[in-house]
């Protein structure tokens, strides 16, 4: 008997990071009714992947299910960020500060070439919000707890929604990066306390400028 080809990933899968996308792009805003219908027959597919990437986005906390009304795209309130922004700055200042004292002179540099990056990229919101999430996220597994990495993943996922307004704030862009500069000469001085100091600060600032 032939071995039966596996599909790279769910055709759910695939459906939850299109729906994904085209939350964090605002093409369906934070508050509207996800049209199931509509949106099985544009990507001619049947509810059923469709209900599944549902079930997976509300995990994730992007989508609330209502009962007998459907998919909704979440709301953040202003609870809901200050809570996803409290956690994530104990868990990524936890972080920098084991990395801090763990990163090797290898990845130090690597984090270093994305900082880099992140300055050149200040005038443009998108490519900056992208190449910071790398640099975060690659602090995390340098850092090297898994559970916490993915804590950390599912809640940028929830701050992706309140994202937009973070930037728009005159100058915050230049903010951000400073904090950025700071956090890094810590870590390249291995100092783990000023490192997990200058991380909570950046998320602190980074709340106030959301808000």
């Amino acid at each position: 008997m032939s071995a039966v080809p596996l599909a790279p990933r769910a055709l759910y899968e695939e459906v939850a990071e299109l729906l994904r996308q085209r939350i964090f792009r605002r093409e369906l805003e934070p508050g509207s009714w996800i049209d199931e219908v509509k949106i099985a027959q544009e990507w001619g597919i049947s509810r059923t992947p469709l209900r599944e990437a549902l079930k997976v986005l509300a995990a994730e906390g992007l989508v609330t299910m209502k009962v007998r009304r459907g998919a909704y795209v979440t709301e953040v309130s202003e609870q809901d960020l200050a809570e996803v922004y409290h956690l994530l700055a104990l868990l990524e200042s936890d972080a920098a500060a084991v990395a801090a004292t763990r990163a090797s002179d290898a990845e130090l540099r690597e984090l270093q070439s994305l900082h880099k990056e992140l300055e050149g990229a200040a005038k443009n919101r998108e490519k900056f919000f992208a190449v910071n999430e790398r640099f975060h996220m690659r602090l995390l597994e340098i850092a090297g707890n898994r559970w916490r990495n993915q804590m950390v993943a599912d809640l940028r996922k929830l701050m992706k929604l309140h994202r937009h307004n973070s930037l728009l704030k005159s100058g915050r862009v230049e903010e951000s990066l400073a904090e950025h500069r700071r956090v890094m000469q810590a870590l390249e001085q291995r100092d783990a306390s000023v490192a997990q100091q200058r991380m909570q600060e950046h998320f602190r600032n980074g709340l106030e400028a959301a808000g």
